[in-house]
């Protein structure tokens, strides 16, 4: 099993971009392992980006981010007002905001949605991520749905118990619109954790597809 270290022994800050479609993407899919980057100690320069939140779920989205990256180095957190479900047929306009993000910010690492993901607005974000970024290490999170879509990942982050309820915690705090539904629970959450922790020989685990990676000199 290849172990890949991220955020140490660094001669400048990790510089993370996290992308999701909706307000509780990131968090679902790959809030652990952010969590777990803060806690190792060395700094990170964050931009969070949700590309569709109106109204009260814009708010949860930045309180939720905010509690995220406490103890990042610096954190940037972007909000988009998109229409949910309507990505394919907005995408010129999100594209452009792509193009604005690569001439603001180069990441180390790129967060963001599973390339078939069966939910439009997902596959979508993941596209115009590799269409923009094509010289960066992307590591594609899973969201689980209806759709039955997660899919075999490569790519795995062992976690511990307290960093895995710290992130069911968040999610379940921070985004109330979401709690008529019958998939957002705590158990839901923990078993995906469980799950990817069984596949990676670990308690607890976040995955992710990881397509390609290059090693440095």
């Amino acid at each position: 099993m290849l172990g890949i270290s991220l955020g140490k022994d660094r001669h400048r800050p990790l510089r993370l971009l996290c992308l999701g479609a909706h307000s509780d993407d990131i968090e679902i899919g790959c809030g652990g392992t952010i969590l777990r980057l803060l806690a190792q100690g060395a700094p990170v320069e964050a931009c969070w980006v949700v590309f569709g939140a109106r109204g009260p779920r814009a708010q949860e989205a930045r309180r939720s981010a905010s509690l995220f990256l406490a103890g990042a180095h610096a954190q940037r957190v972007l909000v988009r007002n998109h229409r949910d479900g309507f990505f394919p047929i907005e995408g010129g306009t999100i594209k452009e905001e792509f193009e604005k993000l690569k001439r603001s910010f180069a990441p180390d690492v790129v967060l963001t949605h599973y390339r078939d993901d069966r939910h439009q607005d997902h596959r979508v974000i993941s596209d115009l991520t590799w269409n923009t970024f094509r010289d960066h290490l992307i590591l594609e999170y899973e969201v689980p749905k209806y759709d039955g879509d997660l899919g075999i990942p490569n790519f795995f982050v062992p976690l511990d118990e307290e960093t895995c309820m710290k992130k069911i915690g968040h999610i379940l705090d921070n985004f109330p619109s979401q709690r008529a539904k019958h998939w957002f629970t705590a158990e839901t959450f923990r078993a995906m954790l469980r799950l990817r922790g069984i596949e990676s020989c670990a308690p607890y685990a976040e995955a992710f597809h990881c397509r390609k990676i290059v090693m440095q000199d």
